[in-house]
């Protein structure tokens, strides 16, 4: 009997053990602000040195090299246009100014207003996350770098 009890406990304790781990586990699987922030300045550089339209056929391209586990960049015309989103390519060309969250927040208007008046900037809404494809809450880190809006959102859980 006491070899069972022992055995219980064991498990209980290493059962434990795994519970405790899991959520660091999971917040190595997303991105942080530094790192989203990290990842526009990385895109920034990329326009400089390859120019506009190698810049958005990467980042349209699914697979591209500025994607980083929940971590994407977007991009936007300092006119609202969608330019490139790796995730949602029939949102392409379509405006993000009427774009309102699931809340019905302005979120796109807010985009494109912080990056022409402030040059940079977070923005807060709730938008579906790509690899759980849940709804979640969002801050967009957005920076105008010559005539596009480059964005990178991080999701908060």
């Amino acid at each position: 009997m006491i070899a069972i009890s022992r055995r219980v406990m064991l498990a209980i304790s290493a059962a434990t053990l795994l519970l405790g781990a899991a959520p660091a586990a999971r917040a190595e699987d997303t991105g942080t602000a530094d790192q989203a922030k990290a990842m526009v300045e990385k895109a920034a550089a990329f326009l400089k040195a390859n120019g506009r339209e190698k810049l958005l056929a990467e980042l349209n391209n699914p697979k591209n090299q500025f994607i980083d586990r929940d971590l994407y960049i977007v991009a936007y015309g300092v006119d609202g246009t969608r330019l490139a989103h790796p995730y949602n390519p029939k949102l392409v060309g379509t405006s993000v100014l009427d774009a309102v969250d699931f809340d019905g927040k302005a979120y796109g208007k807010e985009i494109v207003e912080t990056a022409q008046v402030k040059g940079s900037g977070w923005v807060d809404y709730k938008f579906t996350e790509p690899t759980t494809k849940k709804l979640a809450n969002k801050s967009l880190y957005v920076v105008k770098v010559e005539d596009l809006i480059l964005g990178c959102g991080i999701y908060k859980r």
